[in-house]
């Protein structure tokens, strides 16, 4: 059975979401903005000695400002064997950072009128995603966006996939929400390969897709993120991450196959640098005109809009609500929008200012990343970026 170990953010034992706390908390003091230049400095001096203290081996770093990429950079390694520097060119495993890349697409999709932002899933699937369950007959694309579909995030053999609660009323991190969205897109516009399948969680059999083309076509490519995919590929290879525990220590890694990718694309597949993801950041925070790729006005504020608030107990990386693809915190300087991502040997997290068209992303290759990216220094430097 083919399996990738997925610490998805909204799991408790994924160990993010305390940290992830602390992005509201007392460090961010809304102190007057600083000169992006100081910031820069005091995150070359910083960034090292948090990556020591808490032995992660490699970072990138893309920062935006007022519509622009300002700085990028690499610190420490891709792999702590061959001692290979990382530079903002590193290809990292985004994990569910990966969601907001496929959000969008998604609802280019429903711009174009493909499939409909408020029609039940159902209606264009080939067979039930759930059996027996008269609800399944609810879930629409703008629930899977917004984690308000009632699917636990991933399917276990003591779990089987059902559905907690009415969709649409309620806030419910899930994984298989989104699996089940990219397997109905992929019904509706790209090629399954019966040939080539593999079984997941609980027995599950996927087969291939063509989900990775589909999403070079849509975005990764007119978007400029030319050494992002969701397969491996020699050029992709030669600038890898590798993944590292918590000691340090080397990871295993396996290839992404197609089966793997049409089941865990669009959830947290995307393999990607920061400086691709922030051309990506940047199409969100200072979108260009709409064109073939390009959403709309409307969509691009609806993609922005929150859909549900979460309850304190809900609550993932400080954030108040939930967009369609985007978490949003609600502060008052302005909405901040954000994702982060975790699964084994790999830590993400991107944050945007709306008003200010500026932002960060940040990928590491240890388990420990998020003892970096959610520190409170860490995240005291770069809270002036976010004040709008």
């Amino acid at each position: 059975m083919r399996r990738r170990k997925f610490l998805i953010e909204s799991s408790r034992a994924a160990g993010l979401i305390p940290l992830a706390g602390w992005l509201k908390a007392s460090p961010f003091d809304y102190k007057s903005r600083t000169s992006t230049d100081s910031m820069i400095a005091d995150l070359k001096k910083l960034i090292p000695r948090l990556m020591r203290e808490t032995i992660v081996p490699g970072l990138s770093i893309a920062l935006v400002e007022d519509g622009e990429l300002r700085w990028q950079q690499g610190f420490g390694v891709r792999n702590a064997r061959s001692k290979e520097p990382v530079t903002p060119d590193t290809v990292f495993e985004a994990a569910s950072v990966s969601k907001t890349v496929f959000a969008y697409a998604v609802l280019k999709l429903c711009e174009k009128g493909v499939i409909k932002l408020d029609t039940p899933l159902s209606q264009y699937a080939p067979k039930p995603f759930v059996t027996g369950d008269l609800q399944l007959k609810l879930i629409s694309a703008r629930h899977v966006l917004s984690h308000t579909t009632g699917l636990q995030n991933i399917r276990t053999e003591d779990e089987p996939l059902k559905i907690h609660f009415k969709p649409g009323t309620q806030f419910l991190y899930s994984g298989e929400g989104y699996y089940y969205l990219q397997s109905v897109i992929a019904h509706l516009m790209g090629r399954e390969d019966r040939t080539n399948c593999s079984q997941y969680e609980a027995g599950l059999k996927v087969c291939a897709t063509d989900f990775d083309t589909f999403m070079k076509r849509g975005v990764l490519q007119p978007f400029g993120m030319k050494s992002s995919s969701y397969l491996w590929n020699d050029t992709l290879t030669k600038n890898l991450a590798h993944p590292h525990d918590i000691t340090g220590k080397l990871l295993p890694k396996t290839r992404p196959i197609k089966p793997d990718v049409a089941r865990y694309g669009s959830m947290g597949g995307l393999l990607t640098t920061c400086s691709d993801y922030a051309h990506f950041l940047l199409e969100v925070l200072a979108p260009k005109p709409s064109d073939t790729f390009r959403l709309t006005k409307t969509y691009h504020d609806e993609m922005l809009r929150p859909q549900i608030k979460l309850k304190a107990d809900e609550k993932i990386d400080g954030a108040d609500a939930w967009a369609l693809g985007w978490a949003i915190q609600q502060r008052k300087t302005g909405a901040v929008i954000l994702h982060s991502g975790g699964q084994s040997g790999f830590r993400s997290l991107t944050m945007g200012s709306v008003n200010r068209q500026s932002g960060f992303v940040v990928l590491t290759n240890g388990d420990n990343g998020g003892k970096v990216i959610f520190h409170p220094e860490f995240a005291t430097v770069l809270n002036p970026l976010l004040i709008g």
